[in-house]
């Protein structure tokens, strides 16, 4: 009988040493976070209820030109404290204590691989729970933005405060993105989650792997697939859990 796809990774990942997993937003929506691009996702969500693009909101002159209405979208839209972690945050959390797992490589900005227990995390597109001070540079936590109302203001200085997410516009913190791609030269198994692969320069990742096996968890074909030595389509979060039971870890 041939092994289903929970299986035959399972297999690969006891056989592993170095695994790393790269995700996107498909990581997150079994927790109730909309992803960007799929049918119901965000931009389509936003077609008529602002009026602008959420590519010109999330940009960084709207930022800086139009804060009030910046934080108006970024509230109703961006943060979801209360969404909690699934079956793959899990997983990947569970491989870091058992030594297996380098890193993992996110394009999401939510924080529930840190939540799940996951330590050694790259935020390759930052994080709605860090926030900074436009002027002075002090360091805020999530609650800044969730306990006020319009644009957060600094208690030191009174100086605007902003996220520490990448918005269009800016560049990528340079450390984050060498130490990803470190871990992924370095990696026996390349696992990639929720994400169409079209985001670049997050996205060459995937083209750097070249050691072991290459497995993509995507509801939609990616630019990679022919690269891939395993293809899954079916949940993440139902993988994952299955993953977790034949490894013992449930």
């Amino acid at each position: 009988m041939a092994k289903d796809h929970a299986e035959q990774l399972a297999e690969w990942i006891k056989s592993a040493d170095r695994i790393v997993f790269f995700g996107g937003a498909g990581t997150s929506t079994e927790s109730g976070i909309p992803d960007f691009r799929s049918a119901g996702g965000l931009y389509e969500q936003e077609q008529d209820e602002f009026p602008y693009s959420p590519e010109d909101m999330l940009s960084r002159d709207f930022f800086y030109q139009q804060p009030e209405m910046f934080y108006q979208f970024y509230r109703r839209k961006m943060l979801y404290p209360d969404a909690q972690p699934n079956a793959m945050h899990l997983l990947l959390a569970d491989l870091e204590r058992q030594g297996k797992l380098n890193a993992v490589i996110t394009q999401n900005i939510d924080g529930l691989h840190q939540k799940a227990g996951s330590r050694r995390v790259l935020e390759v597109h930052g994080s709605v729970l860090r926030n900074t001070c436009t002027e002075c540079g002090a360091h805020y936590g999530l609650e800044v933005v969730t306990e006020s109302e319009g644009i957060p203001r600094c208690l030191v200085c009174g100086g605007a405060i902003k996220p520490d997410v990448v918005l269009y516009g800016e560049m990528l913190d340079t450390s984050v993105l060498e130490a990803a791609v470190e871990a992924v030269l370095e990696a026996d198994l390349m696992l990639v989650g929720g994400t169409s692969l079209t985001v670049q320069p997050a996205a060459s990742l995937v083209g750097m792997f070249e050691g072991g096996r290459l497995a993509l968890l995507n509801r939609t074909p990616t630019p990679y697939d022919r690269q891939a030595d395993l293809l899954v389509t079916e949940s993440m979060g139902a993988v994952a859990e299955r993953i977790r039971q034949l490894l013992g870890l449930v």
